[in-house]
């Protein structure tokens, strides 16, 4: 516990200073927006147990929902956020209380053409602008007071979103919810059993994915200032599963690891390689998933558990 305490703390100084050390605020603030996503599908997944291949519908959603309230309606920035978020969370009742009634596999092909479904609607729907996606979405203010023009003052926003969302999500899976949502994706039938409503517990972990997924969207339109079609595209689902498993999926921090190495591989090999950077990152994930199959803080802290401990001396 005094070494996470430590790895935390040294986080948090780090992501404090990021402006003071040169580092690009965009980049910063798009990596805090997919940790975000990462960490709201882990919530899903690692501690639910459930493998969604669509969770790029919530994100996208919320996005476009946010950035046409903001350009067609002047909406301000924090009702265009909350607005974006409900939309999430709308779309993501309705498609778990579809996808619930399956299991597994199964599980995640009807999310994945739902998701598919809500790409098609986005790329047809005309308030979406289709494949140019929405331009130009002014950050505007918050609640008035401060602008969130510079990058700078939009970050620490963005960070605190962020911080607020991960210390959350901790205290949702130490609730005595969490503790259910764990017993059901480690043994349902014994779940079942102990006289849970497993669907109920079910859904409602699949809201609260959905509904942090489409904040997560919401900020990252707002600050690059765009949506696009690659917001609800499947590879936008893929990548988030990546982060995930890359880090290590039932984990707290090892999503933010994995979102910050894929981000990080996206955004400085890009001009180097061009299109070879999708090779690279599935040679990385290969690797890895070869070496660490509980991910890279996965296999961090199953380590620290199997060292062997010293003999007391006599």
């Amino acid at each position: 516990m005094r070494k996470a305490g430590i790895v935390y703390a040294l986080a948090c100084l780090f992501a404090l200073c990021v402006p003071m050390l040169g580092i690009y605020p965009i980049f910063m603030m798009k990596l805090l927006c997919f940790a975000m996503f990462a960490c709201a599908f882990n919530l899903l997944l690692g501690f639910s147990g459930m493998l969604s291949f669509g969770h790029a519908a919530f994100f996208g959603t919320a996005a476009y929902a946010t950035a046409w309230l903001v350009t067609s309606h002047g909406w301000g920035t924090v009702p265009a956020i909350l607005a974006g978020v409900t939309v999430a969370a709308a779309l993501g009742l309705g498609i778990g209380m579809i996808a619930i009634r399956r299991r597994g596999i199964y599980f995640a092909m009807v999310t994945l053409a739902l998701a598919q479904l809500v790409y098609f609607v986005c790329l047809e729907a005309p308030f979406t602008g289709g494949e140019n996606g929405l331009q130009d979405v002014p950050r505007g203010s918050l609640f008035g007071v401060l602008a969130l023009k510079s990058d700078v003052a939009m970050y620490y926003i963005v960070l605190a979103v962020f911080a607020a969302v991960f210390v959350l999500i901790r205290r949702i899976v130490h609730s005595p919810f969490g503790q259910v949502l764990k017993a059901i994706r480690d043994n349902e039938p014994r779940a079942i059993s102990l006289g849970y409503d497993i669907n109920r517990y079910k859904l409602l972990a699949f809201v609260l994915s959905a509904t942090l997924s489409g904040l997560a969207g919401s900020l990252k339109t707002l600050v690059l200032g765009f949506t696009t079609l690659s917001d609800v595209l499947q590879a936008n689902s893929g990548e988030v599963i990546l982060m995930t498993l890359l880090g290590g999926s039932g984990t707290f921090f090892g999503p933010v690891i994995g979102a910050a190495l894929i981000v990080t591989l996206q955004e400085y090999l890009s001009d180097i390689v061009g299109g070879w950077v999708t090779v690279i990152i599935g040679g990385v994930f290969v690797a890895c998933v070869l070496a660490f199959r509980r991910g890279i803080v996965g296999e961090l802290a199953a380590l620290r558990f199997r060292r062997p401990r010293r003999p007391i001396q006599p």
